[in-house]
């Protein structure tokens, strides 16, 4: 004959969770561990109430002939409950558990799980997983698309395919087994198993340390390892029945142990079964060195959330400033009063700050721009750097300037080929053989040839003949130069 001795812990771990989900029990014939999920659709409550709905087989009486039959039975109820509770509050519908339960009759154990909790036997030296996870990982591997290493690594690791739910379907896998003096059980939740090697946790259940003091060294590995995930374990070991020599005291911990200030559960529902068991049996609070210890992890938890909020403030904090020093030493080219300006910053706004200054106004006017180009600087003209912003002032004065064409022009004066008369004189100039012809106040016209012999005649209407036609033929005078611009422009 055999009995067992064994200890069961559980811890909140790391993570945001503000409560518990886990349970688990552990008795003389009976050892059980749920992982509740559903966040706040009370996954607490799920484990709670299938550990509740459990406990009751610790202390019948069954042949290893029915006691499968007999868990199963009892898990499958367990799971209806759950489905009655579920549909009793909003806050409890979708919840679900996984469920690893082991009942012992003699060297007889039926083991039931569904879910990826797991459970491992240590024989000799030799330590094996007897259970099979129902994740979507384990099914990858299954169907080796996947390997063990990447497995340990795998981004959906967590994510279940089968669990209890409340829906008919949800049915465990069954085993049975054979004890042996000098055997070990572990039962873990995958706080454990996801973020601690298989081989470390190979190492402690190989130690001769009693099954409490292993138990708390997977706890502390587990915490170490950063577990951000509720954290539960059972470790119970196969010792030769005597007196004396096995645990006879039933031990609950996690979500199970806590009396509930709800009223979603009434006094009698399983997961108070399961809490009122643990007072009776150790009088007052079911684990008391586990109550100081969630004491300690409650001030624990708070200062490191305050440190985290803390650390988050500061890289939100020194990223903002980092952000506006790099804005500052932007430059681009926009626009202000109507001129041309050269903004630091970035012409984007952030809310209600205001990322840019003005740091030049220049004297191009927006009006002086062709419409293109003047849009663009409406728009903002991004820059490298000031040296940058300044090129393309300059090459927006170039396009502002007037083309030359459109600039009044003005002739010279003293050319030497033409003087302009008074108001009464016209003056024609000396044609190809000296002739030349002048007019006076009174209008006559005078011409004199290259021998100085003139005729005139007087009158309004005189007129001037010279000895030949070639002589007498007055010529034009040539266009005068012009002056140039007296402003910039555009050839």
């Amino acid at each position: 004959m055999v009995a067992l001795r064994y200890a069961a812990r559980s811890h909140l771990g790391l993570g945001t969770k503000s409560r518990n989900e886990d349970s688990a029990y552990a008795g003389p014939e009976l050892l059980v561990l749920c992982d509740g999920m559903g966040g706040h659709a009370a996954g607490d409550v799920a484990s709670s109430l299938v550990v509740g709905e459990l406990v009751h087989l610790d202390g019948e009486s069954h042949g290893a002939d029915d006691m499968s039959v007999v868990l199963e039975q009892a898990m499958m109820d367990a799971n209806d409950r759950l489905a009655e509770v579920a549909e009793e509050s909003e806050n409890t519908h979708g919840m679900g558990t996984t469920c690893i339960a082991m009942m012992r009759s003699g060297t007889k154990l039926a083991v039931a799980n569904i879910g990826d909790s797991r459970a491992y036997l240590r024989r000799g030296t030799r330590v094996t997983q007897i259970t099979k996870d129902h994740s979507f990982v384990q099914q990858l591997l299954d169907e080796g698309r996947i390997g063990e290493e990447e497995a340990l690594h795998h981004p959906q690791r967590s994510l279940v395919t089968r669990v209890f739910t409340g829906r008919p379907d949800d049915r465990p896998d069954l085993s049975m087994r054979e004890l042996r003096a000098g055997d070990r059980l572990l039962l873990c939740s995958d706080g454990l198993t996801d973020y601690v090697a298989e081989s470390t946790v190979a190492e402690l259940l190989r130690s001769e340390d009693p099954p409490g003091k292993v138990a708390d060294q997977l706890i502390s590995i587990a915490l170490r390892a950063s577990t951000r995930d509720n954290v539960t374990v059972i470790v119970a070991d196969v010792v030769d029945a005597g007196e004396g020599t096995g645990t006879t005291e039933p031990q609950v911990v996690g979500a199970a142990s806590e009396r509930r200030g709800t009223q979603l559960l009434t006094p009698q529902t399983p997961a108070e079964k399961a809490a009122a068991l643990s007072r009776t049996v150790h009088g007052t609070d079911p684990a008391p060195e586990l109550a100081e210890e969630s004491a300690r992890g409650g001030l624990a938890t708070w200062m490191r959330r305050s440190l985290i909020g803390l650390a988050i403030l500061a890289v939100v904090t020194v990223g903002a400033w980092a952000t506006y020093d790099w804005s500052q030493r932007q430059y681009f080219v926009g626009e202000a009063n109507g001129h041309v300006t050269i903004f630091r910053g970035v012409s984007q706004d952030l809310g209600p700050f205001v990322l840019s200054s003005p740091e030049e106004e220049t004297d191009v006017e927006l009006e002086t721009l062709p419409a293109h180009y003047r849009n663009r600087v409406i728009n903002t003209l991004t820059a490298d750097d000031r040296a940058d912003a300044d090129r393309i002032v300059e090459e927006l004065r170039f396009l502002a300037l007037p083309r030359c064409e459109d600039v009044i022009q003005l002739p010279l004066p003293g050319d030497g080929t033409a003087t302009t008369a008074g108001p009464d004189t016209a003056t024609a100039t000396a044609g190809p053989d000296g002739v030349t012809a002048t007019a006076g106040p009174d209008g006559a016209l005078s011409t004199a040839g290259p021998d100085d012999a003139s005729a005139t005649s007087r009158g309004p209407e005189a007129a001037t003949e010279t000895s030949s036609v070639d002589d007498a033929a007055a010529t034009t005078a040539p266009t005068p130069p012009l002056r140039q611009p007296t402003v910039d422009c555009v050839p």
